[in-house]
């Protein structure tokens, strides 16, 4: 499920995210590139990845989070057959949390 995003445009874009250092710095850079809704639909489909991970079901997923059980099954198949980019994100903030405990 792989997709082509793999051009110097994309690479400069996330070399640009990667130099973010803070929950701040990345906050303002995403509020100043994306819209609100652009945003609000990342954070969902985001918490959707976490929560399909965590074993909930689509129907509680899609009253928690407003999105179509279309969008979770996307999601869903990203998380099983992706590039597991929403796999190694969740990871890395759970180890994350953990050293902060």
């Amino acid at each position: 499920m792989k997709n082509n995003v793999n051009d110097e445009n994309f690479d400069f874009l996330f070399k640009c995210i990667l130099s973010l250092q803070t929950v701040e710095d990345c906050r303002n850079f995403f509020e100043d590139l994306c819209t609100i809704s652009e945003l609000q639909e990342m954070s969902r489909r985001m918490k959707a990845a976490k929560m399909l991970n965590s074993g909930y079901v689509y129907s509680e997923i899609a009253v928690q989070t407003g999105l179509s059980t279309a969008t979770i099954s996307r999601v869903n198949r990203c998380l099983k057959y992706g590039s597991d980019g929403y796999i190694k994100a969740l990871e890395n903030v759970k180890k994350e949390e953990k050293r902060n405990k």
